[in-house]
């Protein structure tokens, strides 16, 4: 693969992370009890916030399909997949997984903010630690203060 073709492809998988990003920072926002699980007035909620205007027939009709184990709510992976089935993924969940592990040094299954902007340091990338705590925040599912392996699963596992 030539160089042109390779930063094609990165930048493919990096548009599609902005956009599964953006996807988990709106489905967080609604998430108004922070159970990790949203309703269909929840979903409607978040659809809105995407520019999306659906009616309520189509929320529900959205809800009843991306709803897999039929409790009435959407988790975060039922959201993930309903809303990345048109996403361009190409090897982003390999390369995700890859960097989860690079990145986590001390092999804890935690990743955190220190970690991720130690990591960006290491590379030659200059991220200000705020904006690294940013994006393990927005990628922590159960508000701990840290990516664990078993949210960053929850988001890989919905990309593939």
């Amino acid at each position: 693969m030539q160089m042109a073709q390779v930063s094609s492809h990165l930048s493919v998988e990096m548009e599609t992370l902005n956009q599964v990003l953006s996807l988990i920072e709106a489905f967080k926002a609604f998430d108004g009890d922070n159970d990790g699980s949203i309703n269909e007035a929840e979903l409607g909620g978040i659809m809105g916030s995407l520019g999306y205007k659906a009616s309520e027939q189509e929320v529900r009709a959205m809800m009843q399909q991306g709803d897999k184990n039929k409790d009435g709510l959407l988790c975060i992976s039922e959201f993930l997949e309903m809303n990345t089935k048109g996403l361009e993924t190409g090897n982003l969940a390999n390369v995700l997984s890859a960097a989860f592990e690079a990145l986590d040094e001390d092999g804890n299954e935690i990743l955190t903010g220190e970690e991720l902007h130690e990591a960006m340091g290491n590379f030659g990338l200059a991220l200000s630690l705020e904006k690294c705590e940013n994006v393990v925040a927005s990628l922590d599912m159960d508000g701990d203060g840290a990516v664990s392996l078993d949210d960053f699963r929850l988001i890989v596992e919905s990309l593939i």
